[in-house]
């Protein structure tokens, strides 16, 4: 049994997991990081363990950083991959500093660049470039499940002191971000933001979203919205919106 671990907001992670899983066959069970993080204990056992993630602002993810801490991994060897749109920057030295405090078994690190879905601040990607992006995620994904069947292992500088100072400042400013979000009258309540939320934090009150405190900034419920109608940073009712074209609302929200 292979296990993998995933975190997505808007699909690009959750694509690579299940094309790696088709890849390398097998029985592979799959293991969504914001449900587990839910649980007191997290134990993965398995014959290999596959963890998938997104960088955010050139470092892990916050839940992504609490899982790996948290997780008892009961398997002989690991591979973490992380997706990315312009940079994963250190996102898998943090990984890698994590893992090796508590893991001693054989351990590969590997990147699959993907579409930057982070559009609040980037805006939304062409479709040329998004194109030219999936197409890269493709070939990287199915590199990445050939180096976990061959079972390789490597080494990586641990040492981004720029990157983990860029993802610290942005961690801290997640936590106040979903503050700022806005819900216009387009919204319909029809409940999309409440059941991609990774973290299962969003409620409807009155038809309307209320955003948790331990919101993950992931731009899950952002780019969902079937009505375009949350609102932050330069997302507006007529910005497009992203997702991975290959992975649906129902995909996410299980």
């Amino acid at each position: 049994m292979t296990k993998i671990c995933y975190f997505s907001g808007t699909g690009n992670s959750l694509w690579s997991a299940k094309k790696i899983a088709e890849i390398i066959a097998g029985e592979c069970g799959f293991v969504n990081i914001g449900a587990e993080t839910q649980k007191d204990k997290i134990t993965i056992e398995a014959d290999a363990v596959i963890l998938v993630f997104p960088s955010y602002a050139y470092g892990l993810p916050m839940i992504v950083s609490r899982f790996i801490k948290n997780a008892v991994f009961n398997t002989p060897y690991i591979a973490a991959f992380v997706t990315y749109g312009s940079s994963p920057g250190g996102t898998l030295a943090a990984a890698c500093r994590i893992l090796k405090r508590k893991y001693k078994g054989g351990i590969f690190f590997g990147r699959i660049p993907a579409v930057e879905n982070y559009i609040a601040i980037f805006g939304p990607p062409k479709e040329k470039t998004a194109q030219k992006r999936l197409a890269m995620q493709r070939e990287a994904t199915d590199q990445a499940a050939r180096a976990v069947i061959e079972r390789r292992t490597n080494k990586i500088n641990t040492i981004r002191p720029l990157s983990a100072l860029i993802s610290s400042l942005f961690s801290l400013g997640a936590k106040i971000f979903y503050k700022t979000y806005k819900v216009v009258d387009g919204c319909n309540g029809c409940g999309v933001c409440m059941k991609v939320c990774p973290v299962s934090g969003i409620t409807m009150v009155n038809n309307r979203p209320r955003f948790p405190g331990k919101c993950e900034h992931c731009n899950g419920c952002l780019n969902w919205c079937p009505q375009k109608a949350i609102h932050f940073g330069r997302l507006k009712s007529d910005t497009a919106r992203y997702h991975h074209p290959e992975i649906s609302v129902n995909d996410i929200a299980k």
